[in-house]
């Protein structure tokens, strides 16, 4: 699997989120959702679509493919480990999901599963 982007990582994750709270997924839930722009969201997917990693049909509904399912999956996979992790420390929600959020694309494998055995362990 080819690398992404940080900003792809969360296009994508924010797409899966998007994709189990609603029946159908447009690009203004994704505009709504990241505070982008409908023409910045539109250029962004266009080239997810040219990577295989979302699907648009003639309505306009999104949806990740397997490639673009395989990487928001572990995504927010490690959002919700370190989120629990932080909330746990001590850290507000609000808080604790905006730094996951930071931390979940920059964090190496080796500390991730260190932190996700931890976590499985404590919690």
């Amino acid at each position: 699997m080819e690398h992404v982007t940080e900003a792809t990582e969360n296009y994508l994750e924010t797409l899966l989120i998007l994709s189990q709270r609603l029946k159908e997924v447009h690009a203004i839930d994704i505009c709504t959702e990241l505070g982008y722009s409908r023409p910045t969201v539109s250029v962004f997917l266009k080239g997810m679509r040219k990577k295989g990693l979302v699907e648009v049909d003639e309505n306009n509904h999104i949806w990740l493919t397997e490639t673009g399912r395989a990487i928001a999956v572990p995504i927010y996979e490690r959002h919700n480990t370190l989120l629990k992790l932080l909330e746990q420390l001590g850290v507000s929600p609000k808080t604790a999901a905006i730094d996951a959020c930071k931390i979940e694309h920059d964090l190496s494998e080796e500390t991730y599963q260190c932190i996700r055995r931890f976590v499985n362990k404590a919690l």
